[in-house]
């Protein structure tokens, strides 16, 4: 069985009084692409959070590489290879796209150098046109791309993406969805939040559906793509 990079069981996370998360378990290991949906508010970014340390559980506990992360700060598990682009994209806005860049260069936990700044430019190249402009001075599918690219930068075993191609053009949303799928063969393991299911399902090896801080759903593409009812019901498609 593959090795696990981040396991969680049976978490109960809350913002404040908030009761957001139910009991998760989830799993993903080595070389899996994860797609993770559900409407609005279920708990998506919650779960993510919780995986990395920025949400601490209430109950429950979280694994990075079998070992606890109950008191991991969220640094210390980007360092074990987990790279987190989140909603909103993060970048620093007043650092060149260069500098952004290299603020996360590093090699992976286990030493691995396979995704170097000239890398990162191949796969993006509106990068390269614009390495000396502010973050702030970008679109934001450039900002999406530059997120992502600095994610890579540190070599990560695991990326999560939250909320992917959220509010970006369509052509551009299509590039997103092509550096993902060649995350992907690279062998980096993917956790993916969109609202657009169908991309979501064309790369995927698992799927997973949240409803209400659970996950009602777990299964192959195939299977979540054969039941319409089930779409509708649980993604409002």
């Amino acid at each position: 069985m593959s090795e696990a990079l981040v396991s969680a069981h049976g978490i109960h996370s809350y913002y404040g009084q908030s009761h957001i998360l139910h009991g998760i378990d989830f799993t993903i290991s080595r070389g899996e692409t994860v797609g993770l949906m559900g409407r609005n508010g279920m708990g998506k970014s919650t779960l993510i959070k919780s995986l990395v340390g920025v949400v601490r559980p209430r109950e429950g506990e979280v694994f990075v590489k079998g070992r606890s992360g109950k008191s991991m700060p969220t640094y210390k598990v980007a360092c074990m290879g987990i790279a987190y682009v989140p909603e909103g994209r993060g970048i620093f806005p007043n650092l060149s796209v260069k500098e952004n860049l290299l603020l996360g260069a590093r090699p992976g936990s286990d030493g691995r150098l396979d995704w170097t700044y000239d890398r990162v430019l191949d796969s993006f190249p509106r990068l390269r046109e614009r390495l000396s402009n502010g973050g702030a001075q970008l679109s934001g599918g450039e900002q999406q791309m530059l997120s992502i690219g600095r994610a890579l930068m540190t070599n990560p075993d695991l990326l999560i993406l939250d909320e992917a191609t959220e509010g970006l053009a369509p052509l551009i949303a299509k590039e997103i969805w092509r550096i993902i799928a060649a995350i992907r063969e690279s062998g980096i393991a993917t956790i993916i939040v969109d609202k657009n299911f169908e991309a979501i399902t064309e790369i995927s090896t698992r799927n997973l559906i949240m409803v209400k801080g659970m996950i009602v759903f777990e299964g192959s593409s195939s299977e979540l793509l054969s039941d319409a009812d089930r779409l509708k019901t649980l993604l409002g498609v």
